[in-house]
């Protein structure tokens, strides 16, 4: 899906984590399409050299950097590459997470700690490592993904809906800190986007069609959202057209947080 609007990001880098594929795929082609040098940020390499590849013969300055977001060091690792691009580093969206199933009193150890370090701890190693580069620059703008089940209850994704609360209140604190120093933090809260992390849910559900019109008929709008709606989304929020907000969540999610029943 293509921009409803024009951006311009010229001169500029951006750094999109889980870049490869859904969303962060959605972004990156966002970003580079108005103008930035992007870095695809992202374990599947297989997938992140395609995408660059293809960007590339289209003339885009795309760079496919590996990076596992719950190790320290690979985020640092990743930001100093993404710097060295263009002795800059202006967007950075936040963007890389995982899904795993499970109510509170089943939830295991590993799962909790593997979904809290990826999501949550992800989206600070991405902040603590790109912060520093933006103070030296006296600006720079970061979107963290999270989720309308950080918002409302859904049944069985305790794990889950905990990391992506947390992101907000992250976002929050991080937002009012930098703030005087020419930063802009702010979140996206998608509702159900057709992604290959909701792909490979329906596709392990008992009955996947049943799902899937459930999760329609959740959105008052009738349908899940596209991963371009919410790069439009993200684009935005990273461009000057949205120069006074910050520690702001957006929520798009086709009226399903606001749904009356």
């Amino acid at each position: 899906m293509t921009p409803n609007v024009t951006f311009d990001f010229t001169g500029q880098v951006a750094v999109v984590t889980g870049g490869s594929k859904g969303i962060g795929e959605a972004a990156v082609r966002g970003f580079a399409g108005a103008g930035a040098t992007t870095v695809i940020a992202d374990m599947d390499e297989a997938t992140g050299r395609r995408l660059e590849s293809e960007l590339r013969s289209h003339g885009k300055d795309v760079h496919y950097i590996s990076v596992d977001v719950g190790s320290d060091e690979a985020m640092k690792n990743l930001m100093e590459q993404a710097h060295a691009l263009k002795g800059s580093l202006d967007i950075l969206y936040n963007n890389a997470g995982v899904a795993i199933a499970g109510e509170a009193a089943v939830t295991s150890e590993s799962d909790w700690q593997r979904v809290l370090n990826i999501n949550l701890g992800g989206v600070f190693r991405g902040c603590k490592y790109v912060i520093p580069y933006m103070l030296q620059q006296g600006k720079g703008t970061i979107v963290n993904c999270s989720s309308t089940q950080a918002l409302h209850g859904f049944l069985g994704w305790a794990a889950y809906s905990a990391s992506k609360g947390g992101i907000l209140a992250f976002t929050r604190q991080a937002a009012i800190e930098y703030a005087k120093q020419g930063i802009r933090i702010n979140a996206v809260a998608p509702g159900t986007i057709m992604t290959p992390m909701n792909e490979k849910i329906f596709r392990e559900s008992e009955d996947p069609d049943q799902l899937i019109r459930t999760w329609n008929n959740a959105h008052p709008i009738g349908r899940f959202g596209q991963p371009g709606e919410i790069a439009d989304l993200v684009m935005y929020l990273c461009s000057d057209a949205a120069s006074f907000i910050t520690g702001q969540t957006f929520v798009a999610d086709g009226g399903q947080s606001v749904r009356g029943e």
